[in-house]
């Protein structure tokens, strides 16, 4: 005898959306760690795929060894640059320590200019002045705050060494996806799932994006920040691996790494011989000024995202997910806004239909 109470099958339908809502609620807290690394790692595999497919073909059709290649070559680029940056900061802090220790550690008394700076001008002059004369009770005096600027730089430098090792991760994931070859086309299927007719269109839109933001604002970012941090390196430059991250947050932001390289030409011609001193000026300029001709090169034919849009998803990534963010915030704001712009103008394109005659403009 069938049991066709209406309720009973509200109360197994009920019970099976919960059941369904806490797998896929726990599945997602599971997933929490992992979902920035793994971000990464899928828009890496769909940068790279069409250089895995031209390796691959040129190896006679061994996608797995062009993967190797690809993935071998990208943990260089990153872990070399990586552990010059981390060993300049380790030496630079030790020779600070061992000159305060000394007590040869000296600061430079500042120039009679920073006291015109607007606001802020006379306070730094004054401070300056106290830890040039004297340096001991300047330490003495402002020691909770230093021990406060020491604490965040010393986060700082912690989150970026995780974040090195977040982008290994996510460079090994995207070798592992550059092999599945179903990668793409399920991509595909995830947008004709959330869009409809409009998916493969959305999701050339969303490819196009990610080629473009990855070789012309991260893949120029890189290039800059290595090209500038060898000189800063090779020059003797103190904290040469500091000075370096801040140029590649700068480029990706959109900003001029020259502002960060005037105040270290300043120190050069301080120290230096003239010669040198003007050599290095010269290759770091030119270093800073790359991107005008390693844009049009990277970036091709595809129509670039606002700077404000990029600049939007590299702060916001920041705050949101720490060091790797810088790379995800950027392109997923730049993959939501041309998709916006592509659902917007889809809809102008049917109102055009609609009407015979018209022309889109």
């Amino acid at each position: 005898m069938k049991n066709n109470n209406p309720n009973n099958s509200i109360y197994d339908t009920m019970i099976r959306m919960m059941l369904l809502i806490l797998i896929i609620v726990w599945c997602l807290l599971i997933m929490a760690p992992f979902v920035h690394i793994m971000l990464w790692g899928l828009i890496l595999g769909i940068a790279l795929m069409p250089l895995h497919n031209a390796l691959s073909k040129r190896l006679g059709g061994k996608p797995k060894l062009a993967s190797t290649i690809i993935v071998l070559t990208s943990l260089a680029i990153i872990i070399i640059p990586s552990f010059l940056f981390l060993d300049s900061i380790i030496d630079g802090v030790k020779e600070i320590r061992a000159s305060y220790q000394a007590g040869t550690l000296t600061i430079p008394p500042p120039s009679e200019k920073v006291k015109s700076w607007p606001v802020i001008g006379e306070k730094i002059y004054g401070v300056w002045s106290s830890g040039s004369f004297d340096l001991e009770n300047f330490v003495v005096k402002y020691k909770e705050q230093l021990a406060d600027i020491g604490s965040k730089v010393a986060k700082g430098i912690l989150g970026a060494t995780s974040g090195m090792f977040q982008l290994i991760g996510a460079v090994i994931i995207a070798g592992v996806l550059l092999v599945v070859s179903e990668t793409g086309e399920s991509v595909r299927k995830f947008f004709r799932k959330a869009v409809g007719a409009k998916g493969d269109e959305f999701a050339d839109v969303a490819k196009m994006t990610i080629g473009n933001v990855v070789k012309g604002v991260m893949g120029v970012a890189f290039i800059q920040a290595f090209l500038i941090g060898i000189g800063f390196l090779l020059a003797g430059i103190p904290f040469a691996g500091l000075w370096t991250l801040l140029v590649l947050i700068f480029a990706i932001l959109q900003l001029p790494p020259t502002l960060i390289v005037i105040p270290v030409v300043a120190y050069m011609f301080s120290e230096m011989d003239t010669m040198p001193a003007v050599l290095w000026t010269i290759y770091l300029f030119l270093g800073g000024i790359s991107d005008n001709v390693l844009k049009p090169i990277l970036l091709g034919k595809g129509a670039p995202v606002p700077m404000l849009v990029i600049f939007i998803g590299v702060i916001g990534g920041f705050v949101f997910a720490g060091f790797i963010g810088l790379f995800t915030g950027a392109i997923v704001m730049s993959i939501g806004y041309k998709l916006f712009i592509a659902w917007i103008n889809s809809a102008d394109q049917k109102e055009t239909e609609k009407i015979p005659g018209q022309k889109a403009i």
